[in-house]
């Protein structure tokens, strides 16, 4: 699982997998509905995300339990 740092980390889509655990059409249809962080794009081929935006999701979704 991907630390939490204090500086700024871009995340792949395989460790926002990893550490979610959700699959990579729950994420896109979370993205979709507004509800999970936007990717970011590097490049032409390059998507990444914030991790501490994806963070913030997981403590979120396990503070409204």
């Amino acid at each position: 699982m991907a630390r939490l740092t204090t500086a700024p980390r871009f995340l792949r889509v395989r460790e926002v997998l990893e550490m979610t655990g959700m699959s990579r059409s729950f994420i896109y249809a979370q993205m979709a509905e507004g509800t999970f962080p936007k990717q970011i794009h590097l490049g032409p081929r390059t998507i990444v995300w914030n991790e501490r935006e994806v963070v913030q999701w997981m403590e979120d979704r396990m503070a409204s339990r």
